[in-house]
């Protein structure tokens, strides 16, 4: 019975040591400092919040000027309905940006 006993209990400490490994792998130890110290918790989530919105920002500009070259190139195929429509378009976007 002893012998069994002993078996369960390295079956044990194999499965913590895993365990502990594991908790290491994720940084658990970082994340629940992270979570102890609201103040820094709060300003990494103010600094990722500027950097979420300044890439949106990047990103939404290198969309519009594609379209924008898009349908400057489509205006030169000189498409009845479409061209008159798009000619429209960048007239209000040069006239918003000063051109």
């Amino acid at each position: 019975m002893k012998v069994g006993v002993e078996v369960e209990r390295e079956n044990i400490a194999e499965a913590a040591e895993k365990l502990v490994v594991k908790l290491e792998q994720v940084k658990i130890k970082e994340y629940v400092e992270m979570l102890e110290n609201p103040g820094r918790l709060i300003f990494l989530n103010f600094l990722l919040g500027i950097g979420r919105g300044i890439g949106a920002a990047i990103g939404f500009s290198v969309v519009s000027v594609v379209l924008i070259y898009l349908l400057k190139h489509l205006l030169v195929l000189n498409l009845p309905v479409i061209s008159d429509f798009i000619a429209k378009i960048i007239q209000l976007v040069n006239l918003r940006l000063g051109y």
